[in-house]
């Protein structure tokens, strides 16, 4: 397992999310209350970027149709029909570095 850096603690403020790519996977990174968490970030409905979405609390809403999930756990929360939860990955703080193990 590794771990590669996607950015710096100061350009994810608290309650911020951003998607990057990770050895063709895109991977959301949310910081929630100085906590950094990540899951992926394709929604298991429909393939939308939950990037694109809301961030509330640790909840993430898909922007399309409104599936909530927890980012801390990948864990589905919220959505009429039952669709896969997400994939979480461990997150690493080093100094100002937030790497995210793969």
């Amino acid at each position: 397992m590794g771990k590669i850096i996607v950015g710096k603690k100061s350009d994810m403020p608290p309650g911020s999310m951003q998607k990057v790519a990770i050895d063709g996977r895109d991977i959301l990174v949310a910081n929630i209350d100085g906590n950094y968490y990540a899951c992926d970030d394709t929604c298991t409905h429909a393939g939308a970027s939950l990037a694109e979405g809301t961030l509330e609390g640790g909840i993430i809403t898909c922007g399309w149709h409104g599936a909530k999930f927890n980012c801390t756990t990948g864990k589905l929360e919220k959505f009429p029909a039952k669709i896969r939860d997400l994939k979480s990955y461990q997150i690493v703080v080093e100094s100002d570095s937030v790497f995210v193990e793969v």
